[in-house]
């Protein structure tokens, strides 16, 4: 797909939130739906619908010329349980297997489409039911959105993505999408941002003992080491290297003898210059040399396991501390950023818990957002000890 096009195509950043597990009231998902999140359902009308604007967006991304092409392409949908439209147009369409390549079955074939459909299922639903679930939780937290909202951001959008209302109007052909389908969107991503807004509001609070306990425990990282700038020539083998320190002394620049002698791209593209070097940064040899140099005394050769270097200290920056009232904005911000965080993740988990109990799907129709899905099989894979365990937050 497009990537200029994707915030129109890419279900909202808080809708994605809601794709882990999820659902269920127990109350029957009625005939015409495939999924029932407390008193509202996912129609059978609604939910072919957006499985037709995936299955045109899947094939958009392998065809980016599709979406400007202002005409609204053929796409078939894998129909279960037997796909048998599908395996039978994959076999009319598999180019000729090699020579003593034996013909692919129609099983493999049916295994591709139902591995095609449950993919383009599985992100629908999961649109479908996010959204669900965010309206939800914003009427239940009183965010509210106006229509007059919904269509100032739906018209910045616009205006970054299609400079010319031409390419928008060809978008919008060829993406399977009407303006309400657009609009609805948008609206998902503002209430997003609003339930976001409201979950993290007051928690960027800091006080002075925090910001001076975390510099106590954190002083190192607002250091700067000693730094030296250095001009340097590397010749593989020492005579090389004599020559260079002879031209060097003679009067030569180091741009020209690096030119001539150096063996290391990096630094001799760049005239010999070496810039803001750190103790430790080096070879241990040529780490001890440089941080021993007084400042423009040339010294070399020196022997490393890379060759022999040549070299001269131009600058010295002496080290530096920062001071608690130097580094306290950006500890502050840090700080906020962190209890922002926090609060988004308890959110997060309790906004998962609460909607995945209200959500019930229809046999056939059951994914991991569902609380009548399976239970995910045990992960053996052990973590390394203090992995960080990540979840997707609204509006990030």
């Amino acid at each position: 797909m497009n990537s200029v096009k994707a915030r129109f195509l890419a279900a909202p950043a808080a809708v994605v939130l809601s794709a882990v597990a999820l659902s269920a009231c127990g109350d029957a998902v009625p005939g015409n739906a495939v999924a029932k999140v407390g008193d509202s359902s996912i129609t059978k009308t609604d939910f072919n619908h957006w499985m037709e604007v995936a299955a045109i967006s899947s094939q958009g991304a392998s065809n980016p010329q599709q979406a400007t092409s202002g005409k609204k392409p053929d796409v078939s949908i894998p129909e279960p349980p037997d796909f048998k439209a599908c395996i039978a147009k994959k076999a009319k369409d598999a180019p000729k297997p090699a020579k003593g390549q034996p013909k692919p079955t129609d099983a493999q074939f049916k295994t591709q489409c139902k591995q095609e459909y449950e993919g383009l299922r599985d992100q629908v639903l999961q649109f479908l039911i996010s959204a669900n679930w965010i309206q939800g939780e914003a009427a239940d937290r009183d965010v509210k959105v106006t229509d007059a909202e919904v269509k100032k951001q739906f018209e910045t959008t616009k205006k970054q993505s299609f400079p010319k209302d031409a390419d928008f109007q060809n978008f919008l052909k060829s993406s399977g999408m009407t303006m309400d389908d657009l609009l609805f969107r948008v609206k998902l991503d503002t209430l997003s941002n609003k339930l976001r807004e409201k979950v993290t509001k007051g928690k960027d609070k800091v006080t002075d003992k925090e910001i001076a306990d975390y510099y106590a425990k954190n002083k190192s990282r607002f250091a700067q080491p000693e730094r030296r700038d250095l001009r340097i020539v590397l010749t593989k083998t020492k005579a090389k290297a004599d020559e260079a320190r002879a031209a060097i002394a003679s009067g030569q620049s180091f741009k020209a003898v690096a030119k001539k002698y150096s063996i290391d791209q990096a630094s001799k593209d760049q005239g010999g210059v070496l810039l803001a070097v750190a103790k430790g940064q080096q070879e241990k040899a040529l780490d001890e040399a440089v941080f021993k140099a007084k400042k423009g005394e040339l010294v070399g050769p020196v022997k490393t396991q890379f060759g022999y270097y040549v070299f001269k200290v131009q600058k010295i920056t002496k080290a530096s501390q920062q001071t608690l009232t130097q580094a306290k904005e950006t500890i502050k911000q840090l700080l906020a950023s962190q209890n922002q965080q926090k609060a988004l993740d308890s959110f997060v988990k309790d906004f998962r818990e609460k909607w995945k109990k209200e959500t019930e799907c229809r046999d056939g129709f059951v994914t991991q957002d569902c609380n009548n899905a399976p239970k995910p099989k045990t992960d053996t894979t052990t973590a390394a000890p203090g992995t960080p365990q990540t979840a997707p937050t609204p509006a990030e």
